[in-house]
């Protein structure tokens, strides 16, 4: 069962900018591509920062607040003020950043964007070179799947796989989508199938939730507590005596 990787849903043209590319350049690219943010990268495209509205913002803010509200400008930090007086990129930029590996399947970034809050990622490959960016729109993506997609692929890769054979089996289990929503209902021939069939689901892109119903035939899940282990025959519990040779016995006075 394959998924979706960054690498399929990313912007694989993206829009950057240098270190001396000043404030009104890099709003100018914002407004002409309809981004909201540029990596800014070197002459071989490694990424030093990104620049995106909230740091652009920042700047009008203390233009705006130097004159009219000097109380609202002292609780800025130092740090943040310095990088809204600056006129350039390397001056505006957020860093270090963030980035993604292209080969990232889609929960793994979505896990980073969803643990540092972010709302984009640079992706890099080869020797940390930009190669695209991934926002948190991108990575909605399979989640636009059609149900019936959906359902063949949870047929061919979980149950036909998962389920024993003969083909009965997989017969006797009912599947349905709907707005990416699986429901499994039906028989399978061991209890510890369930869970297996269950997590394969879900693992499945584009599915949104899984409810099931299942029966099993056997619980082989079941351990007897009750019933003491059998010995181990293979090292015996005693030591093996043997009998001293009275040939090689020696009497001492």
């Amino acid at each position: 069962m394959s998924r979706r990787t960054v690498h399929d849903v990313m912007t694989h043209d993206v829009v950057v900018a240098q270190p001396e590319s000043t404030f009104k350049e890099i709003l100018e690219l914002f407004h002409r591509n309809d981004i909201t943010a540029v990596p800014i990268v070197d002459e071989r495209r490694h990424v030093l920062g990104i620049v995106s509205e909230a740091d652009l913002i920042r700047k009008e803010a203390v233009l705006w607040d130097t004159e009219d509200h000097p109380a609202v400008l002292r609780r800025l930090r130092r740090r943040e003020h310095t990088r809204a007086q600056a006129m350039t990129a390397d001056g505006l930029m957020t860093t270090p950043v963030v980035t993604a590996r292209s080969d990232w399947n889609i929960a793994e970034a979505a896990k980073v964007m969803d643990r540092r809050k972010l709302k984009r990622l640079p992706v890099i490959g080869a020797e940390d070179i930009l190669i695209g960016i991934v926002s948190r729109c991108d990575l909605l993506q399979p989640f636009l799947r059609d149900d019936r997609e959906i359902g063949a692929e949870i047929v061919h890769e979980v149950l036909e796989k998962t389920l024993p054979q003969p083909a009965s089996a997989l017969r006797a289990v009912n599947l349905t989508v709907h707005g990416g929503v699986v429901t499994l209902s039906g028989r399978v021939e061991r209890k510890s199938l369930i869970p297996i069939v269950e997590g394969l689901c879900r693992a499945v892109d584009g599915v949104v939730d899984v409810r099931q119903n299942l029966v099993y035939a056997t619980d082989d899940t079941l351990i007897d507590l009750t019933r003491p282990p059998a010995p181990d025959v293979s090292q015996p519990p005693g030591r093996a005596t043997t009998a001293p040779d009275p040939a090689r016995t020696t009497e001492h006075p």
